[in-house]
């Protein structure tokens, strides 16, 4: 339970703080977290769709890159560090307005210098919709004070 409160904290820092998340992601719901892993949910609207009125890949995109930051904040660093690489691979479609896009990301190493996250996407139909990665810098972020590693993420 610790992971989950801690990463709505981080969740809800993004969203008083950037431009970016508060206006397309505001309404992405944390549904799970433990250390190392993070499920989270956004209902579609309007605005993450494109043209042909289904889930647009920049919206994946933007939430494959918030989704590793909150997996690099489920291991207890509240600055989540920078990006180095971002990839995704679209499958399916992720659906289209009033339907549900739910994700889960992991943190698949963590160590002192980069952090490495993989992110898979699911639409109502349980289908496979995207994978994604992301690589963060983490190398300034471990001296943030709010961070809570010991907790999280004790070194053997």
């Amino acid at each position: 339970m610790a992971a989950h409160r801690f990463v709505k904290s981080v969740w809800e820092s993004f969203r008083a703080n950037s431009g970016l998340e508060p206006r397309l992601l505001d309404g992405l719901r944390v549904t799970h977290a433990n250390p190392g892993s993070v499920r989270f949910e956004l209902d579609i609207q309007k605005e993450h769709t494109n043209r042909l009125g289904i889930l647009h890949g920049g919206t994946i995109a933007s939430m494959v890159d918030l989704g590793g930051s909150l997996a690099v904040a489920s291991k207890g660093l509240f600055a989540t560090g920078v990006s180095t690489d971002l990839n995704v691979t679209y499958i399916n479609s992720g659906g289209k307005i009033g339907d549900i896009i739910r994700a889960k990301a992991n943190c698949d190493k963590f160590g002192k210098t980069l952090a490495y996250t993989s992110i898979t996407f699911y639409n109502g139909k349980d289908q496979l919709v995207a994978r994604g990665s992301h690589t963060k810098f983490v190398a300034l972020a471990w001296k943030d004070e709010k961070n809570s590693v010991d907790e999280l993420s004790p070194q053997a």
